[in-house]
């Protein structure tokens, strides 16, 4: 092993770990073992995203990613290559397997993207949305050699979406939209931050949402941890309720 593949491997191994996931989730550990960050983030030195603002690495040398931070990829909007840990976790909650159809929406340059592409693994499907022009470019060149993958430049809040196993949503909603809920199949999942406005310009808290559909008109819901992401742009409303159409059974 390459002196960057055995920083990944220990990176991978320690964020499962950290997660408190079971160590024996080789799944989680591969994708993030066999997925090159600096791949994703573009040329170093990068911007890491601290509680203080953007700090600089002090070198380009990529192994400075295999930490669990945050890296900019465009700072002025403060969009970030997201948490790893963060991530470990909600795609263990998402459970993908083999062959499924995944949605992932708020791509940014197709890192989480190329993970959930390993995790249904070449039989499955990965439809990605990234609204920002710049970053949907980068995640189409970037994901261009796996040919599960597609990218769309649009927003992922309206339709139409392809009927999937699951939506992962990487920005902040302040409900599940029936466009997500109606793409779901049977057993499809759907994991998003559900946030309030923002504060103060910066990331709005909240907390990650997994929901279930459990038939057609009955969704099962229980929150996973706490996080604060960016707004989903089309996907935020103060007065917004839940369809009276169907019954959310939160546990």
């Amino acid at each position: 092993m390459d002196r960057l593949g055995a920083f990944r491997s220990f990176f991978a191994s320690l964020i499962v770990a950290n997660a408190g996931l079971p160590i024996r989730e080789g799944g989680v550990i591969a994708a993030f073992a066999s997925t090159p960050r600096e791949r994703f983030v573009g040329p170093g030195p990068w911007k890491v995203y601290t509680r203080a603002g953007y700090i600089q690495t002090p070198s380009d040398d990529p192994a400075l990613l295999y930490q669990d931070i945050p890296i900019a990829l465009a700072d002025d909007r403060q969009i970030n290559n997201g948490q790893p840990i963060l991530h470990a976790v909600s795609l263990y909650m998402l459970g993908p397997k083999q062959g499924e159809t995944a949605v992932h929406i708020g791509a940014g340059t197709g890192y989480y993207t190329a993970l959930l592409a390993n995790l249904v693994g070449p039989t499955g499907s990965v439809y990605a949305y990234e609204i920002e022009q710049d970053l949907a470019e980068r995640a189409m060149q970037n994901l261009a050699d796996l040919p599960n993958v597609t990218v769309h430049h649009r927003s992922g809040s309206i339709g139409p979406l392809p009927g999937c196993d699951i939506i992962y949503v990487n920005a902040g909603a302040t409900a599940p939209l029936d466009v997500w809920l109606d793409a779901l199949r049977t057993g499809g999942r759907l994991l998003f931050p559900l946030t309030p406005a923002e504060v103060g310009g910066n990331p709005s808290p909240g907390g990650i949402l997994l929901v279930t559909k459990a038939s057609e008109d009955r969704f099962d819901a229980r929150f996973i941890c706490p996080a604060a992401f960016i707004p989903c742009v089309g996907a935020r409303d103060s007065n917004s309720r839940f369809r009276k159409s169907t019954e959310l059974n939160v546990i």
